[in-house]
């Protein structure tokens, strides 16, 4: 009995180990694809959409560049078409800031330059009984009396300081002028007077002449 419980478990396992009734000739490799969706579709399917999203981004990206550089163009022409009317207003502007100017420097200087007529009646109030004016000069920068002064030398030197400083201190000439000096003051050999001049300096021409 017991013979014979060995003996089947070594039959199956001779059995087990026997070959196939026919040899196994496949070739896996060759096989064709079973599969109902192939990976290869896949695979393709995102390589067009790829590029059609790089194509659809490209094309935008070149319509936005068109469209901007036509923006530019139409923007230049405007550019070219305005400059000559700028121009021309820019030289206007620059004309009339330079006749603004020169009108203002005629205003300021009407301002302080002195009336003549107002001048020449307070020099005869002003004006001693010593003394003469032989020469009235009125220029931009200044007024310029030449005098006869009567008497001795030393009288006439008395009396040609004495006119100036009353000249000094008259407020109409005071307003006016500066500064009032008694530039020369000579003796005359055929009349035996002293000739005295004196040099009444406007006001604002030093600050006028540091102008460039």
């Amino acid at each position: 009995m017991l013979s014979l419980l060995k003996k089947k478990p070594e039959a199956a396992a001779a059995a087990a180990v026997q070959p196939y009734w026919h040899p196994n000739f496949r070739n896996v490799e060759r096989l064709p694809d079973t599969k109902v969706v192939r990976t290869s579709f896949f695979v393709n399917t995102v390589a067009i959409v790829a590029a059609l999203v790089a194509l659809l981004w490209f094309s935008y990206q070149a319509y936005n560049l068109h469209d901007l550089s036509r923006q530019i163009a139409e923007w230049q022409q405007q550019i070219d078409h305005d400059k000559r009317g700028s121009d021309q207003a820019i030289a206007l502007y620059k004309k009339f800031q330079d006749a603004s100017a020169r009108a203002d420097e005629i205003a300021a200087f009407g301002k302080t330059r002195p009336v003549i007529s107002e001048l020449l009646l307070k020099l005869g109030q002003t004006l001693p009984d010593n003394v003469a004016i032989d020469l009235f000069d009125l220029r931009d920068t200044g007024l310029t009396l030449r005098a006869t002064v009567r008497g001795a030398p030393d009288q006439a030197t008395g009396y040609a300081s004495a006119y100036v400083d009353t000249l000094r201190n008259d407020p109409l000439f005071k307003a006016r002028f500066d500064d009032i000096s008694l530039i020369n003051l000579n003796r005359v050999p055929q009349t035996g007077r002293q000739t005295a001049e004196i040099l009444l300096k406007l006001k604002g021409v030093a600050k006028e002449g540091k102008k460039p």
